[in-house]
């Protein structure tokens, strides 16, 4: 990628940003450590009102990873606390174990909004007409964390805009797909869902880790992920997300995303633009 030899283009860590019916009122999903780079490549993030300003409004993270929240601490400099939406285990790990929180209270600081994992549904600021929802995954607390496994580790999102009812199904991370959370992203018109690996063994046969992909709490393509987004209804949009850069479909021109594209999956990239 570097010599400029592969049909490839560069991409930042996952992160997302949704809003509503008011253009200028974004929640942002994840903070990735590439948040800065995100921020300037999209101008509806900075609206330019004041001499710091910002159009991110709420910030909702899926899990305690350090991939999703070291952005946090580029966003010191806010003009007020953030309302930061979590669960009790990834407010817990970002408290003690890495305590970002602790660090954004001495700037900031940070109105904590608890993510409820039973199911219940929640509302973030300024995006009224949208309705969230915790979807609770299989997983683990990150490496850094010494706590025992809990509910809420890791969670995928479902939002539904309230008045035409379409929803998004939103998963960076799933070890593995039950019949619930199938049924979920079946009535979803998109689903971002975790594209990490193409194959289980895919960093162990590069040399890169020890660890296999299912030992980080991510389904392979070819561990299942294409069988089942084959299986959604032909209108649902199927995005692959949180890619790792070690995977082949990230080659244009390569026989993985050919694959992919004979099954109607779509790669993100950087600023891409989804509207339900």
């Amino acid at each position: 990628m570097r010599r400029e030899e592969l049909n490839a283009r560069p991409r930042t860590q996952s992160s997302i940003a949704i809003r509503g019916a008011d253009e200028a009122a974004w929640t942002l999903v994840n903070a990735s450590p590439d948040i800065l780079a995100q921020l300037h490549a999209n101008p509806n993030l900075q609206p330019g009102r004041a001499y710091r300003d910002t159009g991110i409004r709420n910030i909702v993270l899926t899990d305690s990873q350090i991939d999703h929240t070291t952005g946090l601490l580029m966003l010191r400099e806010a003009t007020r606390p953030w309302p930061l939406w979590c669960t009790d285990s990834a407010f817990d790990d970002l408290t003690t174990a890495n305590p970002i929180l602790q660090v954004l209270q001495r700037y900031c600081g940070v109105d904590r909004r608890r993510i409820d994992v039973t199911g219940e549904w929640f509302a973030v600021e300024g995006s009224e007409d949208l309705r969230w929802q915790a979807l609770t995954l299989p997983g683990k607390p990150p490496p850094y964390s010494s706590r025992t496994p809990q509910p809420g580790d890791v969670i995928g999102l479902l939002v539904e805009d309230v008045f035409t009812e379409r929803r998004l199904c939103y998963a960076p991370g799933v070890a593995s797909i039950d019949s619930w959370l199938f049924e979920v992203m079946c009535s979803s018109q998109c689903v971002l869902v975790d594209g990490t690996f193409w194959t289980d063994d895919e960093l162990v046969r590069l040399g890169v880790s020890h660890k296999h992909a299912a030992d980080m709490g991510h389904l392979s393509q070819t561990g299942g992920m294409i069988q089942w987004l084959d299986r959604l209804p032909v209108s649902t949009r199927r995005v692959l997300i949180h890619i790792n850069n070690t995977n082949p479909i990230l080659v244009e021109d390569s026989p993985e995303r050919a694959l992919l594209n004979s099954h109607n999956i779509e790669v993100a990239y950087d600023g891409m633009e989804i509207v339900l």
